[in-house]
C-alpha cells in the first residue's frame, strides 16, 4: 500500500463522515418540519441565506403562498419561519459542501495523475450519484409544494436510500484504498459461507432502514407508542387498512408500516447475532471478528433507541440518535463484508 493510496482512502473516509452528517441533518430537517420552508431550488445562487429585511420578507411571502404556509403555518411569525428556514438551508448547504469535498481533491488528483482509470471512474460515479441524490431531494420537496403540504414518503425513502447507497459505495472504495485486496491461496467453505451471511446482513440492515424512511414519511412512529407489544398486541388490530388492501397497507398504512419496520428489525437482529457467532468460530482475520462484534453492539443499541423513540412519542433527540446509529450500523456491516470478501480473494 502506497502513501498515495492511504491518503485517498482517508480522504474518502472524510467524505463518508460528511455523508453521515448530511443524513443526520436531513433527519433533523424532517423532525423539525423544516423541509418545506424553502420553496425553490437554486443549486448555485442559494448558497447564501437571505440578507436583510427585504430578502427575508420575499422568502417569507413565498412560503406563506405555499400549501404548508397557507394550510398549516398560516400567520407564522417571522422568527419562527427563520428558525425552520435555517435548518433546511443548512441541510442543502451541507450537500453542496459534500460535493466540493469530493470534486476539488478529485480534480487535483487527476491533474497530478494520482488516480488510475478505474479509481477515477469510481470516484466520478460517486460524484454523479451525489448529484442525483440532491435532485431526488428536490423532487421530494416539490411533492409537498402542490396541493398537499406533505412530502411523498416514497420520495423521502428514495432520497434516504440514495444517500445510504452513496455512503456504502464511498466506504467500499475507501476501504479498497486503505486495505488493498491481498491474494489468498485458498479459502475455506466456512469463509465463503460467512461472506454470504454478511451480504444477507447488509441487505437486511438496508431494508430495515428503508422501511424506517417510510415510517418517518408517514409519521408512523406515533400510531403505536408501546413496546414490545403494539397497542397491547403482537399483531395490532386494524393492521390492514380496508381502503388500501393487504399489500399496500405495508407501504402506505402507518400502523402496518411500523409493524413491518419492527418485524424487519427483529429479523435483522437475529441475522446479526448469528453472523457474529459464526464469525467467532470461523478462520477469518481478527479485524473481521471485531467488526462482527461491533455490529452486535450497534444492533442492540439500535433496537433500544427505536423502542425509546416510540415510547416517548418520537422526540427529536432520540429519533436523531436512532437515525445516526442506523447509519453507523450500515457502515459497520459494509466493513465486515469488505473484510470477509478480502479473506476469500
Amino acid at each position: 500500500m502506497t502513501a498515495s493510496s492511504r491518503g485517498i482512502g482517508r480522504w474518502l473516509l472524510v467524505v463518508a463522515a460528511f455523508i453521515v452528517a448530511m443524513v443526520v441533518v436531513g433527519g433533523l430537517t424532517r423532525l423539525s418540519r423544516s423541509g418545506l420552508s424553502i420553496v425553490d431550488w437554486k443549486p448555485l445562487t442559494g448558497v447564501l441565506p437571505p440578507i436583510g429585511d427585504v430578502q427575508w420578507a420575499a422568502e417569507y411571502a413565498k412560503y406563506q403562498a405555499s400549501p404548508e404556509g397557507r394550510l398549516v403555518n398560516h400567520g407564522m411569525a417571522m422568527e419562527a419561519f427563520q428558525s425552520i428556514f435555517y435548518v433546511e438551508w443548512a441541510h442543502r448547504l451541507l450537500g453542496r459542501i459534500v460535493g466540493l469535498v469530493v470534486l476539488v481533491p478529485f480534480v487535483w488528483l487527476l491533474v497530478r495523475r494520482r488516480l488510475s482509470r478505474r479509481l477515477a471512474l469510481s470516484i466520478l460515479g460517486l460524484f454523479v450519484l451525489g448529484g442525483l441524490q440532491g435532485l431526488a431531494g428536490w423532487l421530494m420537496v416539490k411533492s409537498g409544494l402542490t396541493d398537499r403540504p406533505h412530502v411523498s414518503h416514497f420520495r423521502l425513502t428514495i432520497h434516504l436510500s440514495l444517500a445510504l447507497t452513496l455512503l456504502c459505495l464511498t466506504l467500499w472504495v475507501a476501504f479498497g484504498q486503505l486495505w488493498p485486496t491481498a491474494s489468498s491461496s485458498s479459502s475455506s467453505s466456512s469463509q465463503r459461507a460467512l461472506l454470504r451471511h454478511g451480504v444477507v446482513a447488509l441487505v437486511a440492515v438496508a431494508l430495515t432502514i428503508m422501511w424506517g424512511g417510510l415510517v418517518a414519511g408517514t409519521h408512523a412512529g406515533l400510531v403505536a407508542p408501546t413496546f414490545p407489544l403494539m397497542n397491547g398486541a403482537v399483531v395490532p388490530a386494524g393492521l390492514v387498512d380496508a381502503g388500501l388492501g393487504p399489500v399496500w397497507s405495508f407501504f402506505e398504512g402507518p400502523l402496518a408500516i411500523q409493524f413491518l419496520h419492527r418485524l424487519l428489525a427483529y429479523v435483522t437482529t437475529g441475522i446479526v447475532l448469528a453472523l457474529a457467532w459464526r464469525a467467532r468460530a470461523s478462520d477469518v482475520p481478527r479485524w473481521c471478528k471485531l467488526a462482527a462484534a461491533a455490529m452486535v453492539g450497534h444492533t442492540l443499541v439500535q433496537v433500544t433507541l427505536g423502542a425509546l423513540t416510540v415510547l416517548y412519542f418520537v422526540p427529536i433527540s432520540l429519533a436523531s440518535l436512532h437515525q445516526l446509529n442506523a447509519t453507523l450500523l450500515l457502515g459497520q456491516v459494509v466493513l465486515f463484508v469488505f473484510w470477509a470478501r478480502r479473506s476469500v480473494m
